[in-house]
């Protein structure tokens, strides 16, 4: 039988609140950005200290952390990212992902003992391509992802066993060949190879007429449109065994800016069906309940990215607009307690006595409860939670660790 070798859940971290859901529930390693040369501007990031303190939370878990160099730099901001990368040298990075030749020659020349993961920026798709960044000395290849299962596979086999592969599994995706795109900078002046895409993909548009411009027409199918350039957010967890068999060693999720809540439950959802996996891979059947765990998180309609299936084939494009709103989290567990003990939470949405909800918790589906003897940090009883990080005290029905997540119960409440 074909060893089967552990694959990696790989999560965002874009701020320390992300960082520390990550780690809690199950990521193996996490990736962030400093203050420059990331390609999430719109994540609030780590300054050098901030890095410092990121790393040395993630190793306390055993886990790793990789720094993003991903942006593309003109000449003018070369001098910046040299002293940027001094200032990482002791910092405790596991590794740096980068995508510019000029970036990746700096990295070798500056922090030569510095693992290189090289990023889907970079658009790696074929196995000639893969075979010569392995030689620049790179560690892990970050695959384009507009690639196909047999495609993955090949690159596999024309790898030594060292390099490892990475692939997209979760969140939104780009319109543009693995994210290489000018439209925001054309329309709005913010660079999308600097880090500062506006997404606008996303937006309607209408056409008009040369000679009537007073009658813009919409471009559109049906009563919402069309949405020739919005693309579907990406949704691979069915696919994790023949990930694994493709030689995927990385799961990657997306969402630097995405809730903390978001990072909890996708790295949750995608944890448990990789150990259900490898606990037993020949009796494996994919739990329906893990999609509903990511239905309940902001996303667009899902696909499965072109795994199965090439672009030309099926361009994986939206039929609605907006996100599926996910829903509303509601508080934080403070303590550890017993079932039928009082416990401490921090609030984050107003939540009411009585109120059903859900509880998540590490290597767990959502769990319904009642928010009993609602009372506040004082103990005197109250009706709701209206503040937004107050302290108050609920009942729990059964064992609540410490950063267990209450969230909104029952469809009816998601977004709310």
């Amino acid at each position: 039988m074909k060893e089967i070798k552990r694959p990696e859940v790989l999560s965002p971290a874009g701020d320390p609140e992300k960082l520390e859901a990550a780690l809690r529930f199950g990521a193996d390693a996490v990736y962030l950005a400093g203050k420059s040369f990331g390609m999430r501007a719109a994540s609030d990031n780590f300054s050098i200290e901030e890095l410092k303190r990121a790393a040395e939370l993630t190793h306390s878990y055993g886990k790793k952390i990789y720094l993003t160099l991903n942006t593309m730099p003109h000449g003018g901001e070369y001098p910046e990212l040299r002293r940027f990368l001094g200032e990482l040298r002791h910092v405790g990075i596991d590794a740096v992902i980068v995508a510019d030749l000029g970036v990746l020659a700096e990295v070798k020349s500056l922090l030569p003992d510095m693992e290189i993961h090289i990023s889907t920026q970079a658009s790696i798709c074929s196995p000639a391509a893969a075979v010569e960044y392995a030689k620049m000395g790179a560690s892990r290849l970050v695959l384009a992802r507009e690639l196909t299962l047999p495609e993955i596979r090949a690159i596999r086999e024309a790898l030594p066993e060292r390099v490892e592969l990475e692939a997209f599994v979760h969140g939104a995706m780009c319109v543009s060949y693995s994210g290489r795109c000018m439209f925001s900078n054309q329309l709005t002046g913010y660079d999308a190879n600097r880090g500062e895409c506006k997404q606008p993909c996303r937006w309607s548009y209408t056409l008009l007429e040369v000679k009537r411009p007073d009658l813009p027409i919409p471009v559109e199918e049906n009563e919402q449109g069309t949405f020739i350039m919005s693309s579907r957010d990406m949704c691979a967890i069915e696919l994790i065994p023949e990930l694994i068999d493709a030689g995927v060693n990385s799961f990657k999720i997306e969402g630097r800016v995405k809730s903390a809540y978001y990072t909890a439950v996708v790295t949750n959802a995608y944890k448990m069906a990789v150990e259900a996996y490898l606990a037993d891979p020949e009796g494996y059947k994919f739990e329906p309940a893990l999609m509903t765990e990511l239905e309940s998180v902001s996303h667009r309609e899902y696909c499965r990215g072109f795994y199965k299936h090439t672009p030309t084939e099926l361009a994986n494009l939206c039929s609605t607009s907006g996100y599926i709103r996910e829903k509303a989290y509601l508080a934080l567990a403070d303590e550890d307690a017993a079932a039928g003990e009082m416990c401490r939470f921090v609030q984050r949405n107003k939540l009411f006595a009585n109120e059903t909800v859900e509880l998540i918790s590490p290597g767990k589906l959502g769990r319904k409860m009642t928010v009993k003897d609602l009372s506040d940090a004082e103990g005197a009883a109250i009706d709701c939670a209206p503040h937004p990080g107050m302290t108050f005290y609920a009942r729990a029905p059964f064992d609540i660790k410490k950063y267990d997540i209450l969230r909104a119960g029952g469809d009816d409440s998601a977004g709310r």
